[in-house]
């Protein structure tokens, strides 16, 4: 068992020699009320029972993050350089053309968070997804772990752990825009600052996550930048080639607006965002080569022929060790070789924010094989299904009238590993009971400490 698993149970137990930590639990939404970490005007859902990791489990999670973000720039660099390559990944021209726009900077993704199921018990994990597109859930992080430190429990965990510590994971996110936009060939150039430029958070304004996007627009304007955001929509190219939404010029762009998302909502101001790219009028952190290993046909490709011969063995091991089989469905496809429909899961090629991802186990047999050739008909994927780990959930927040404050009923587990600048800077945690972890299935939001003993 990870030492990180016994910590938590620790955690778990004081909370239940105080009753539950009820009065904590209702102080921890009044805090986050208060905060940035809000989901439609009120607390985001959130356990009070954190993920702990020792020093050791953080060495485990930061080997299987880095070694991931290795393996992505590999095959991201193949991808540009490849055609035939390029074709395993089953995109559409238009698309593929939108990936190969030049960024002007060498790091190859400079956010991304890799997410696994991570088995306590063993320290084995799986990979669940790849994302680089705006990669969230940095301030609900921060801010629930706040909200778990001004507990009684902790209170009292903290006394018996000193050396506990969190991750600061929005300060480093800042840090690796800001580092991006340095090596930028046009930082310093043309008007534009080399250091402290304008910042431009970009989405499409009913897509945004506007409440970490005001916390982190903060952090910048502490380091001397202008900050803000832009809906895509407001985007231009001015007469001098600058990039501008309706306040003024943007020197760096952090790109939250997903690349599938982009080709679904075509506007104006999102071919102005690919020109200034293409020009170099504005630094696009988060460029458009990010996209193949975030789609979900990214698994597929690294367990096919070709990436053999862009990984070393022992990359390939690793991958065949930790990342699920997964194929890519065409019309061809025989479905009958997925009908045993709880060993997979299935998810559109170019899904995000986990909609349309069907786990069989939450699926009828008529609706799991209607599933199945919905997204044979349109390049999707079947994936097997990675057994995930639950641990004891104590939920925070208010509990409903008559609610037992000591029922900690298991919930499953998803880390979410946050590699900047190529290096691990922290998790994103969150757990819930259903067979796919996501908003639209009643996550609960968890905060992450760390004891180094």
């Amino acid at each position: 068992m990870l030492k990180g698993r016994e910590l938590e149970d620790e955690f778990c137990e004081i909370c239940r020699t105080l009753g539950g930590d009820v009065e904590s639990r209702a102080a921890g939404d009044d805090y986050l009320a208060g905060t940035k970490a809000l989901y439609h005007g009120g607390p985001v859902s959130w356990a009070m029972s954190p993920k702990i990791y020792s020093a050791a489990d953080v060495g485990l999670v930061r080997d299987a993050a880095e070694t991931m973000g290795t393996i992505m720039d590999k095959v991201t660099r193949r991808f540009l350089d490849d055609a035939s390559f390029r074709a395993s990944f089953a995109l559409s021209p238009e698309m593929e053309r939108l990936c190969l726009v030049e960024a002007g900077y060498e790091r190859l993704i400079p956010i991304a968070r890799v997410d696994i199921f991570l088995d306590e018990d063993t320290g084995g994990y799986q990979f669940c997804e790849l994302n680089t597109d705006g990669s969230a859930g940095m301030t609900t992080t921060v801010e629930v772990t706040r909200a778990i430190q001004r507990t009684a429990t902790y209170a009292e965990f903290s006394r018996r752990h000193p050396g506990v510590r969190t991750f600061d994971v929005t300060g480093m996110a800042v840090d690796a825009v800001l580092a991006t936009y340095g090596s930028w060939e046009g930082a310093g150039k043309n008007g534009r600052p080399s250091v402290e430029p304008a910042v431009a958070f970009v989405d499409y304004d009913e897509s945004a996550s506007h409440d970490e996007v005001d916390d982190l627009c903060a952090i910048f304007r502490a380091r001397g930048c202008e900050a803000r955001f832009a809906d895509i929509r407001d985007l231009r190219l001015d007469g001098s080639g600058r990039l501008c939404d309706g306040v003024g010029p943007i020197d760096c762009v952090w790109r939250r607006a997903v690349t599938s998302e982009m080709l679904e909502k075509p506007c104006p101001g999102a071919d102005a965002l690919v020109e200034a790219a293409r020009s170099g009028a504005a630094c696009v952190v988060g460029s458009f080569r990010t996209w193949p290993c975030a789609t979900k046909t990214i698994f597929a490709v690294l367990w096919g022929d070709a990436a053999k011969e862009t990984l070393s063995p022992d990359e390939v091991e690793f991958v065949h060790a930790h990342v699920p089989y997964t194929e890519i469905l065409t019309p061809q496809t025989d479905l009958a070789r997925f009908s045993e429909k709880d060993r997979w899961i299935a998810k559109p090629a170019g899904g995000y924010n986990a909609v349309g991802v069907v786990a069989g186990l939450d699926a009828t047999d008529d609706g799991w094989a209607g599933t199945l050739a919905e997204l044979a008909a349109h390049g999707g994927v079947v994936q097997a299904y990675a057994r995930q780990y639950a641990t004891p959930c104590i939920v925070g927040g208010r509990l409903p009238d008559g609610a037992d404050p000591l029922d900690f009923a298991p919930a499953n587990n998803m880390e979410g590993l946050y590699l900047f600048d190529g290096r691990f800077a922290g998790v994103f945690t969150r757990c819930g009971y259903a067979a796919t972890i996501g908003e639209w299935t009643g996550r609960l939001n968890m905060g992450c400490l760390v004891v180094d003993e």
